[in-house]
């Protein structure tokens, strides 16, 4: 996912514009085809962006 957010950056779109980007492709593939909307989020979300908050652990 860092491969691809870089190179749209590159094309001139700002950090936040190309997550939102992907987010958009991301869905546009689920409704595209619904029957693998479940393995589509799994690998969005494998190489997702992490939070500072994913690391914290109560």
């Amino acid at each position: 996912m860092d491969e691809l957010i870089k190179k749209l950056m590159a094309e001139g779109l700002s950090e936040q514009q190309a997550y939102k980007a992907v987010e958009i492709v991301k869905n546009f593939a689920k409704e595209k085809f619904p029957i693998f909307g479940g393995a589509i989020d799994k690998v969005f979300d494998k190489y997702a962006k992490k939070s500072d908050d994913d690391d914290f652990m109560p």
